[in-house]
This record gives structure tokens, C-alpha cells and sequence, in this order.
């Protein structure tokens, strides 16, 4: 999976009419090389965020005043996030307008979904990290939404067992957000790019 994964990112040979210009050019593609970006600065933030309710506001406000390019690091991966979702959009909204999703492809487009799914809670989850009024209440809201759906109430337990904003919940949003959410983009980015291969959907050259 991982061979033929670098060969779709990096292919050996590619026929001239598929670089074109088109309004559909390589939307997962650019979706993947954003989730990299999101990747990369997100690390970087890693060095001065302090996942704790005592802490957290004071580290980005530490990170925006103080370190130099702080502000544009953390605006550049706000911004990213917002440009990930909306490539994802746009790419789904191709595959449901060109049919793609037909026999054979019925297995990538849950792939695909599941992306789209885990892309979306990713974001989700980053939002209560700066811990001030905004991320509050926007989690707040989020999960009082979740309870009234009908298995909402284990689910909001499972994610906020204190409060939100409490030292649990914060700590598992952090964890979603770091390592879970981003380990699971990555292997179902993996296993959509085998796919791809594997059905002959893209680049059947190669």
C-alpha cells in the first residue's frame, strides 16, 4: 500500500494532456499537500502550546506576543484547516457530480467519506485548544448538540467527561487533535491513494 501510495504521489511517467489545467486538477492531491502543511505547522505549535485550562490561553498569547513569526505560524494553520475542508468539499462534490462513486469505486468512496468525516471532527477538536470565550462556547454548543442526538449522550461523556474546558476534556481534544484524528487522516489518505490504483481510477498508465 505504502509503494503504490509514493508512486501515485510520485509517478514515473505522466501522459501531457493530464496536465492541463481543469476546474477539477488534482483536488485530493492538493487536499493531501495541505493535511502535510497542517502536519508541519502543527508540530511546530506543539513547542509552546500547554494543554492545560490554566495555560492554554497564556501559551497562545505567549506564541502570538513573543516568538518571532508566532502569529503568522498560527494564523497560517487556521487558515489551512479551513483550506482543507473546503478542497475536501469540492472534491466530493466532483466524484457525487461525475458518478465516481459507481461500481468499482463503491469501497474509495467510503474512503472517501470517512475522510471527509475525520477532516471535519479534526477541526472540530482544534477549536477548544485556545481555551478563550469563542472556542468555549462554539464546543459548548457543539456538544449539547450531540446529546440531543439519540447515542449523543455516551459519546459527549466520552469526549467531555469533566466540562468543557475542564482538565479532561481539554487533554482529550488535545489528544484527538495531535495524534489520533491526524494518525487516522493519514492511513485512510494511504489506503484512498491504493485504491485509486487499485481500481484504475486515476493514471491507469502507470
Amino acid at each position: 500500500m505504502l509503494t503504490d501510495f509514493m508512486k501515485h504521489i510520485f509517478p514515473r511517467v505522466v501522459l501531457e494532456k493530464n496536465l492541463r489545467i481543469t476546474y477539477t486538477f488534482c483536488l485530493g492531491g492538493m487536499s493531501f499537500a495541505v493535511f502535510v502543511m497542517l502536519f508541519a505547522s502543527g508540530i511546530l505549535l506543539l513547542f509552546y502550546y500547554q494543554p492545560t485550562p490554566e495555560r492554554a490561553y497564556n501559551s497562545i498569547l505567549f506564541l502570538e506576543a513573543s516568538v518571532h513569526g508566532g502569529k503568522y505560524l498560527r494564523s497560517f494553520h487556521r487558515l489551512a484547516s479551513h483550506a482543507l475542508l473546503l478542497l475536501i468539499m469540492l472534491h466530493t462534490l466532483r466524484v457525487i457530480l461525475t458518478g465516481a462513486y459507481h461500481r468499482p469505486r463503491q469501497l474509495n468512496w467510503v474512503i472517501g467519506v470517512l475522510l471527509l468525516s475525520s477532516a471535519t471532527f479534526e477541526a472540530y477538536s482544534g477549536y477548544l485548544l485556545p481555551l478563550d470565550q469563542l472556542a468555549y462556547w462554539a464546543t459548548q454548543t457543539g456538544m449539547e448538540l450531540l446529546a440531543a442526538a439519540p447515542p449523543g449522550e455516551p459519546l459527549r461523556s466520552l469526549l467531555v467527561p469533566d466540562a468543557v474546558g475542564g482538565p479532561l476534556s481539554l487533554l482529550r481534544f488535545y489528544a484527538l487533535h495531535v495524534v489520533i484524528i491526524p494518525m487516522a487522516i493519514l492511513i485512510l489518505s494511504l489506503l484512498h491513494f491504493y485504491r485509486i490504483r487499485k481500481n484504475k481510477g486515476a493514471l491507469p498508465y502507470l
